[in-house]
């Protein structure tokens, strides 16, 4: 309300006065020069709460707060109406009933024809509603703000039309490495690899985002440092009311160590499924050995009791080659089965030097042109207790991983020396024959050097290499007491050393000596379901001194048990067709009779885990010798 003449009304008095009074929206009165109410209208008692009688002549500064009074508001609001002519203010007032509500006041100075004051016109409205609602939405507002200020595993900022930033929160700031003040302003490309930015792809993620209305997608993000993160990256639009656009939404979150995680996984199950296809390799050479180990130790049994007779030299020296023929095919069995599962140990004295000497034509095969295998053997160097085939094994996988190690012409060496250790190297203890072997490749990074002894971990091409040859050597060397030792420098070469225990010299056994015959009166039952071999493996049994009964199967052996009246040991193969296998034969033997020797015999050699361990077993293909040497084992006496 603007100051205005008393006499000025364009509408007749008692008229203005009920329109003034019929406003319910609005308190509208009037106040003296000192401030007391001199009229009052229906909203201004509906408002405050007060009738006309209670009002009237009452200072209108009871309608502000205790605090508002203390410190003068009142008279201010006055004063500064007076001299201006008018005064806007907001502020909570109170009601009657104490109650305080938001006014929006306007009081105006009111002056008559002569220009004398007659006093103030005041006008209050109630806006606590549309406060509470401009503060619902700035506390919303502000909550908001803290929510993403306060979020600190994602990026969450705003960027203007044009890509540049406009707000920065915690998050942002721990991720990408800037604080707010080093990026508002600034071109949200400068977080992306210089790559994509000659690419084009933050103008064009910007474009996709109008386009489509969201963009998403994952790619490489670089921090403050330099360094770069694996970022998951989301770009909303923003637009105003009317349908303007006025910037984007940027939310951006570090999934560095979730996709290396996926990385790892799906390294696991590329393993997984190499392991899968191993174990499926290893099943099927399993039963083909078997069958081949069975027809091995008929044909070296066969020699063994030809070579029982007697005969020319040059008949003999022909069954020695069978002989030793067999033996090998025996060492190929072992090799394919060392693909599905550990070999259990065949321990016995070797002499390094000769050991090494003899392999190095084998070892020299898988070398191509243009490396070279040298060799450093010391003199004098104790025996060692060890399975022969897994160390020529693993030097074989070795000689291989060096030949693999070199691009073009180089050199692989195997020295043999001994060493002593005293517990600082995996706790070892004693003296020790380290087997060597160099080459002049590229090396093995750093980072890869602790890793290169798990199983199916290979730097190599896929299909190239299984990754089981270090961790073979490892196992041997660990089963046998000793351990691997790698040097390797980038560019340098490499050396891997299998460091096994040597045999003090009270310790180192010998062969034993020739059993005598046994005596004939033992009985022995066996049990084999393979003709050929139950045939060889009698004639064996009854070169030995014993009378042999004969069972091609489970059920056979059951009623042979049943007819006869002495059995001294039964000696029967595991893997037989039909319901009963040896184990379960040699479990029903022993509930006959618990004190029963048993050997039991398999082509599997992995059948050793999983029979229990006091029933003993010999391995196929094995020798008269080591069939004799077993079942003097398993009666627990000399055979006599």
């Amino acid at each position: 309300m603007h100051e205005r003449d008393a006499g000025a009304d364009q509408l007749p008095s008692e008229a203005y006065r009920f329109l003034v009074d019929a406003v319910a929206d609005y308190a509208i009165y009037m106040l003296d020069p000192g401030g007391r109410v001199i009229s009052w209208n229906t909203g201004a008692e509906r408002i405050k709460g007060y009738a006309r009688d209670e009002i009237l002549g009452q200072h209108f500064s009871r309608f502000f707060t205790e605090p508002d009074r203390a410190a003068g508001r009142p008279q201010q609001a006055i004063e500064a109406a007076l001299g201006s002519g008018h005064h806007h203010d907001e502020g909570w007032r109170l009601r009657k009933d104490g109650s305080r509500f938001w006014a929006l006041t306007v009081l105006e100075v009111v002056h008559d024809d002569d220009g004398r004051l007659v006093g103030l016109a005041k006008i209050t409205r109630d806006m606590s509603q549309q406060r509470a609602l401009q503060q619902a939405l700035v506390d919303s507002e502000r909550a908001f703000r803290l929510l993403v200020e306060g979020v600190t595993d994602y990026a969450i900022y705003m960027l203007d039309p044009h890509g540049r930033i406009n707000s920065w929160n915690t998050g942002a700031e721990r991720i990408k490495g800037y604080v707010g003040d080093e990026v508002i302003g600034a071109h949200f490309s400068m977080f992306y690899t210089p790559e994509d930015r000659d690419a084009g792809h933050p103008q064009r993620n910007l474009r996709l985002a109008l386009e489509q209305g969201r963009y998403e997608a994952e790619g490489w993000r670089v921090r403050k440092d330099g360094r770069r993160f694996w970022a998951n990256v989301v770009i909303d639009p923003i637009r105003a009311p009317g349908g303007g656009h006025v910037g984007f939404a940027k939310v951006t979150r570090d999934i560095t160590e979730r996709r290396e995680a996926q990385q790892r996984l799906d390294e696991v199950r590329e393993q997984l499924q190499q392991a899968q296809k191993l174990e499926a390799i290893g099943q099927l050479t399993g039963g083909v050995a078997h069958d081949f180990n069975n027809l091995l130790t008929i044909i070296r049994g066969a020699a063994d009791l030809a070579g029982r007779f007697d005969c020319d030299e040059r008949v003999r020296r022909q069954i020695d080659v069978i002989a030793s023929a067999a033996e090998q095919g025996a060492a190929i069995t072992r090799q394919l089965l060392s693909f599905a599962r550990r070999q259990p140990l065949h321990t016995a004295p070797v002499s390094p030097a000769e050991l090494v000497r003899r392999i190095l034509p084998l070892l020299r095969q898988p070398l191509r042109r243009g490396i070279t295998l040298g060799s450093e053997i010391a003199d004098d160097l104790p025996e060692i207790e060890i399975d022969a085939h897994q160390l020529e094994l693993a030097l074989l996988n070795l000689v291989i991983n060096a030949r693999d190690a070199i691009r073009g012409d180089g050199e692989v060496r195997i020295d043999v020396r001994r060493l002593r250790l005293d517990g600082g190297f995996d706790g070892l203890v004693g003296e020790f024959i380290a087997f060597a072997v160099r080459d002049t490749g590229s090396g093995i990074p750093p980072e890869l050097r602790a890793r290169v002894f798990e199983p199916f971990f290979t730097t190599k091409q896929f299909g190239k290499g299984t990754g089981l040859g270090l961790s073979q050597a490892y196992g041997f060397a660990r089963q046998s007491g000793g351990t691997v030792r790698i040097d390797s420098e980038p560019g340098a070469g490499t050396t891997v050393a299998i460091l096994l225990p040597a045999v003090p010299p009270r310790d180192r056994g010998r062969d034993p000596a020739p059993a005598p015959p046994a005596s004939p009166a033992r009985h022995v039952l066996l049990v084999e379901d393979d003709t050929d071999l139950a045939a060889i493996a009698a004639a064996m049994l009854e070169m030995m001194g014993f009378e042999v009964t004969t069972a091609h199967g489970a059920d056979e052996a059951q009623r042979a048990m049943a007819a006869m009246p002495r059995i001294d040991l039964l000696f029967s193969d595991i893997v037989m067709p039909g319901g009963m296998n040896g184990i379960e034969l040699a479990n029903h033997a022993r509930r006959r009779l618990p004190e029963l020797p048993i050997l039991l015999t398999s082509g599997f050699s992995t059948m050793r885990d999983d029979g229990p361990a006091h029933y003993p077993i010999l391995d196929k293909p094995y020798t008269y010798e080591r069939l004799e040497r077993a079942l003097r084992d398993a009666v627990g006496t000399a055979v006599d």
